[in-house]
């Protein structure tokens, strides 16, 4: 790095230090940028209208602090351009960057008095004289040696206008951001000094363990693409913690490992650098240990120890790893109280009967989207608590060494060889640890988990954000329709609308949806037909016992059956009817044995349409049809017999008479979606995606391997329906054409219309994540929606300025919420997890948005 780099953590806070003229708002502007950078000046003219009111000094940089610290809460670089040559006006700052656990940065610009004086002279608006200037050059000088003293942890001085006009600014990604690893990764409890088990738990992970010349094991080769990640605390209490350093340490290096620092390693620092520290808790040991290695060993180990960060952020966020766990506001943040937290936990400030540190169960309180390992505490069991795995299970006190694969999960222990050391407080028994203090019952559901405003964070869509509102109107819906939340796995997300059509008697219109996906540069699409159905989720288990077992169902039911909000779809007994022949016809034809699973998530459309709408016809669209033909016909009669004693009614007559024929356009529209049912004779299932199995979701396979598992259900029994569908290019003229023929033969012999969809299904480009599906409806289906007038020009001609965006954007955050449910589920996450990405999806479908759409 040459000296005009300056180094900054990619999340800091810049503070500018120097006189006024001495080009810090220049520099800003240059090396920044433009909302990184907050001014004193430009805060002063928003409180005062005048950029040089002293008067309003105060007021301003109350408004500057404040966005710094919105800022730095969302984790973005922020610059403060003022003087600061006031340790008082650093001060501050200092404590806002400690505020929000972000690494403080000083950016001096000493620049010689004279060009200062120069600079101001030449401002018109700077009327405060030398004698300021030399005053803050004196302040600045009396700061400069001290600013590392006050907290500052880089310190970068500029003093000439050269100087400063070529400095880069190179941002480096903090010491614990390693989001860009990927995995997969082994991340291993702690080990105390016991290097015996360690060799056996690698050798039992596949790790190839590496001898030196003189026996003693200095690296384990992982299987091909692992990593391993250790919690920290290797040392004390076992009886080789030199041996388990050398490991490591030549793992580490050879880049096989990664390890965060663990309390008995920061205590053992402090040990070897002959601070006065007590040698218990097995410290007592170690330094014995090491006393028979040699002075360049010890030294080496303590440069190691010292050296460890106190946790990692991994695969993009979604793994942390810190020895004593992390609250979520403090992952990739970097202060004294992280590394605090990191390494020793938060405790309560009292001591228990053993006269341990009693510890605040975070655990119990976190919500965050990463997983997150940690060791520390010792327990017999691992055990799950929300989304973190406490791996220490007490390898020292004759316990067990245990590492977790990541990220498949799955356990891996080796058993103590003997107990090492006698531990101060016991073990907790398999049976007690079942139920720690930090432990939530994983069916437990809280009024807390979905009340008041809430974020919900998704992997594919970011923070999706449910009013308290909307939430409210949710909690009354699902407490007093929906099924039970143990089976409510997944809601649909509504479906986006294409861009209204501009073309001459129509509103929607296949080339507005192929057009979207192409300008998304979406390579293929499929079109599907639409049923005109009502959408519904399906969860069928393979047998009594996994319906049991996995979704708490009685002994006589093997799944459900509910609607797009959460209702039951059927009574239980239908229910039961339907599902025994979904669940037979899976086995008959090998579905069951292929997704290697004992229950599936099904989403489906129900037909006919007036099974569930029934009312809805009788009372709304029948009683509109019937007054239309009732009252229009005779009214052609006499304003056609009027017309011809008074000819200026013969524009009325024609008005008329088109909305007559358009009332019975609307009365065949609706006939064609009902068909008699009895019981469940007639009733037809369209199923069109596989959602999720035990473990697995598919919303990576493409659509035409959904529909070809679908086809099968179709070949196999009557009850279900295929779905037509063409795949093509959006950008392919010629496909297109082809495309929208087919759509107008579809809703021409009475068809709803089409939904257009990525052919590969889950698809992002550099913008984000692209709608899953538009849907194209047909013209006279449309009736049902806007009306039998919907098509006269007075009508249409206002439709087309409807607004699709909101729409649109309901149906992206409900998309990435039904996405996340479904990898939850799969994941075998507790239930308050699942349910809260469900239960925002119905808390969205409260929000304004028109209906029609």
């Amino acid at each position: 790095m040459t000296d005009h780099h300056l180094t900054l953590p990619d999340t800091c806070l810049v503070v500018l230090v120097g006189v006024s003229g001495s080009g810090k708002s220049t520099f800003a502007a240059a090396k920044f940028g433009r909302y990184e950078v907050l001014s004193s000046d430009f805060c002063r003219g928003l409180v005062s209208n005048d950029e040089n009111s002293q008067d309003a000094t105060t007021d301003a940089f109350d408004v500057l602090h404040h966005i710094a610290g919105k800022r730095l809460a969302a984790g973005l670089l922020t610059v403060v351009d003022a003087t600061n040559v006031q340790k008082e006006s650093r001060a501050s700052l200092l404590k806002l960057a400690r505020d929000h656990d972000v690494l403080p940065v000083a950016i001096v610009l000493d620049m010689p008095q004279e060009v200062c004086l120069q600079r101001n002279a030449a401002r018109p608006d700077r009327t405060f004289g030398d004698r300021v200037i030399h005053r803050q050059a004196d302040q600045l000088q009396r700061s400069i040696k001290g600013l590392r003293r006050e907290g500052f942890r880089r310190v970068h001085v500029l003093d000439t206008p050269e100087k400063a006009t070529a400095a880069v600014i190179v941002r480096e990604p903090l010491l614990n951001d390693l989001r860009d690893r990927t995995g997969p990764f082994d991340v291993i409890g702690d080990v105390h000094g016991c290097r015996s088990e360690l060799e056996s738990l690698l050798g039992k992970l596949g790790y190839g363990v590496v001898l030196d010349p003189d026996g003693h094991p200095v690296d384990a080769v992982p299987p091909t693409g692992r990593t391993a990640v250790f919690v920290g605390d290797l040392v004390d209490r076992g009886p080789d913690s030199p041996g388990v350093l050398r490991l490591v340490m030549g793992m580490i290096e050879s880049g096989h490992a990664l390890c965060v620092s663990g309390n008995h390693e920061h205590k053992l620092v402090r040990a070897l650098s002959g601070r006065n520290v007590k040698l218990t808790h097995g410290l007592e040991r170690t330094m014995a240990q090491l006393e028979t290695e040699t002075p360049e060993f010890r030294a080496e180990v303590a440069s190691f120890c010292d050296r460890l960060v106190a946790h990692y952020v991994l695969d993009g966020g979604n793994l942390v790893v810190a020895h004593a766990g992390l609250k979520e506001a403090y992952h990739g943040r970097a202060s004294g109280r992280v590394r605090s937290f990191a390494m020793y936990g938060d405790t309560t400030g009292e001591t228990d009967s053993y006269g341990l540190p009693v510890r605040y169960p975070w655990a119990k309180d976190y919500r965050g989207r990463a997983m997150v390992l940690y060791g520390h505490t010792p327990t017999v069991v691992p055990e799950w608590v929300n989304n973190t795995l406490c791996l220490d299970t007490g390898c020292a006190f004759g316990g067990s060494l245990t590492a977790m694969r990541y990220p498949e999960k799955e356990i891996v222990s080796v058993p103590a060889e003997q107990v090492w050391y006698e531990p101060a407080k016991p073990l907790a028994t398999p049976a007690a640890s079942a139920a720690p203090v930090a432990t939530r019952d994983p069916d437990l559901l809280t009024l807390a988990d979905v009340s008041g405003k809430r974020s919900v964070e998704t992997r594919h869509h970011g923070r999706v954000t449910v009013t308290a509102e909307n939430a409210a109107g949710a909690l009354e819906v699902m407490s007093r329709y929906a099924i039970d939340p143990r089976r409510l796995l997944y809601l649909p997300p509504t479906m986006a609308p294409t861009p209204t059509s501009n073309r001459p008697g129509l509103l929607e219109h296949p080339t507005e949806a192929f057009a979207a996906y192409a300008k998304e540069g979406v390579p293929e699409v499929i079109c599907e037909e639409k049923h005109m159905g009502s959408r519904a989720v399906v969860l069928v288990c393979r047998d009594a016992g996994v319906a049991s077992a996995r979704f708490g169902l009685p002994a006589d039911r093997t799944g459900v059956i509910h609607t797009r909000t959460g209702r039951p779809f059927f009574s239980d007994s239908d229910t039961e009817t339907l599902l025994t022949t979904v669940r037979s016809t899976l086995e008959s034809t090998g579905i069951w044995d292929e997704l290697e699973t004992g229950w599936l998530l099904l989403d489906s459309e129900i037909l006919p349409w007036s099974l569930k709408a029934g009312d809805l016809i009788r009372q709304q669209y029948a009683a509109v049809g019937a007054a239309a033909g009732a009252s229009l016909p005779p009214a052609v009669r006499a304003l056609t017999a009027a017309a011809q004693r008074v000819p200026s009614l013969l524009e009325l007559r024609n008005h008329t008479t088109a909305r007559r024929e358009a009332a019975t356009a609307f009365r065949q529209a609706y006939r064609r979606y009902v068909w008699p049912t009895d019981g469940l004779e007639g009733v037809r299932i369209a199923p069109f995606q596989v959602l999720a199995g035990e473990g697995k979701t598919f919303h990576d396979r493409d659509h035409l391997w959904h529909l070809a598992l679908a086809d099968r259900l179709v070949a196999a029994d009557p009850l279900f329906r295929t779905t037509a569908r063409t795949v093509l290019d959006p950008a392919d003229e010629t496909a297109v054409a082809q495309a929208v023929t087919w759509w107008e033969d579809l809703t021409g012999q009475g068809g709803e219309g089409m939904v257009v969809k990525p052919l590969a299904n889950l698809t992002r480009t550099k913008r984000g994540l692209v709608q899953p599906g538009l849907k194209v409806r047909g013209k006279e289906y449309l009736r049902i929606i806007y009306g039998p007038d919907y098509l006269l020009e007075e009508n249409l001609s206002r439709l087309k300025s409807r607004a699709v965006g909101r729409k649109r954007s309901a149906a992206l955050r409900e998309y990435a919420l039904g996405l996340e449910s479904l990898e939850r589920v799969a994941a075998g996450d507790p239930l308050w997890r699942v349910h809260e990405a469900v239960f925002a999806v119905l808390a969205l479908e409260s929000e304004p948005v028109d209906p029609r759409l």
